[in-house]
């Protein structure tokens, strides 16, 4: 994937690649058709408003279903102004998706005997529909991160408990593809001009447009995430310098993982103050920080200071604050 080539040479790869995972679609679909989601009760108004829906899959269905995900997302990336460096990390995550969905060996080689068609540009939808699609269409990939993403740590833990190493080292890198994904899909989402944002999608996500405010900590799916990486370190809660002792590349496996979710919380925190600056956030509680910036930075305060022992470059300072609050 050229993600730092030229506009032309990138918009040319990614149309090779939405064409490519078109094919997938196509080919799973013969297998078995898709699982109607509107068809399917949302859980919540987050699942109704960002059109994601939870019921039990066959291998199939959950490969076709990820492959439609995969798809949407390439073919809005197209037309997307993400940056090169946020591209890169998404592609990645897109094809360790595949792989996980499919089951296929990395580094085979799809079949392109066939010459691909790319679809030319043309008149489209207006920009607003495509700027309210795209915040969907990304949250919808983060939402396929978050989830191939707690399925590999899970992974990962089980074999650690089996004691097989070898095993877990290759779900904490996979894991890890999907982590450093997170903030890249957010921001995808997120390429779209601030003044329609706070003009019609922060509208659409707050009473009375929903019933309840939406927030991130209504994702089902990164709670799940959240609780495989609470599980992977009941496993292994050893600090660095102890496990790479005894381990080391399980030591630098979880240290790339525990980093890549730092990260993904302080780039939330950047994120959240390019769109909405120093505004409360919609689902704030009353309890909580002034604006929705700072609710995020005492959560990856939190995260940081609870990862500074596990980690091979700790926030000390943090861990040391945060823990001499817990004692006043």
């Amino acid at each position: 994937m050229a993600t730092h080539a030229g506009p032309v040479e990138r918009t040319v790869a990614l149309r090779r690649a939405t064409a490519a995972a078109g094919g997938l679609v196509t080919a799973l679909a013969a297998l078995a058709p898709a699982v109607p989601g509107e068809e399917v009760p949302a859980e919540s108004t987050s699942q109704s408003y960002f059109r994601v829906r939870e019921v039990e899959l066959s291998d199939q269905q959950a490969a076709l279903h990820g492959a439609l995900v995969i798809h949407r997302g390439l073919e809005d990336l197209c037309d997307a102004p993400l940056s090169g460096a946020d591209l890169a990390l998404e592609v990645a995550g897109i094809r360790q998706s595949v792989l996980d969905l499919t089951g296929a060996a990395p580094g085979a080689d799809p079949d392109l005997a066939s010459p691909l068609a790319l679809p030319e540009p043309g008149a489209g939808p207006s920009l607003e529909s495509v700027w309210s699609a795209r915040w969907l269409i990304g949250h919808q990939v983060h939402v396929l991160f978050n989830i191939c993403a707690a399925v590999a740590v899970a992974d990962a833990t089980r074999h650690l408990r089996h004691g097989d190493d070898d095993a877990a080292l290759l779900r904490l890198a996979d894991a890890t593809v999907y982590v450093r994904g997170f903030p890249a899909a957010m921001t995808h989402a997120s390429t779209i001009p601030i003044d329609y944002y706070m003009a019609a999608i922060r509208q659409s996500m707050a009473p009375p447009s929903v019933d309840v405010p939406l927030s991130g900590r209504q994702h089902r799916g990164y709670k799940l995430f959240r609780a495989a990486m609470k599980d992977l370190l009941s496993v292994v809660p050893d600090s660095y310098e102890h496990l790479a002792a005894r381990a080391p590349e399980l030591a630098e496996a979880r240290d790339a993982l525990l980093e890549a979710d730092i990260v993904d919380g302080e780039r939330h925190v950047t994120l959240a103050y390019s769109m909405v600056h120093l505004r409360r956030s919609l689902a704030q509680r009353p309890e909580g920080p002034d604006n929705a910036v700072a609710e995020l930075r005492l959560m990856r305060h939190r995260r940081a200071a609870q990862y500074a022992p596990l980690i091979r470059f700790g926030d000390h300072y943090i861990a040391d604050a945060v823990a001499g609050l817990r004692h006043s």
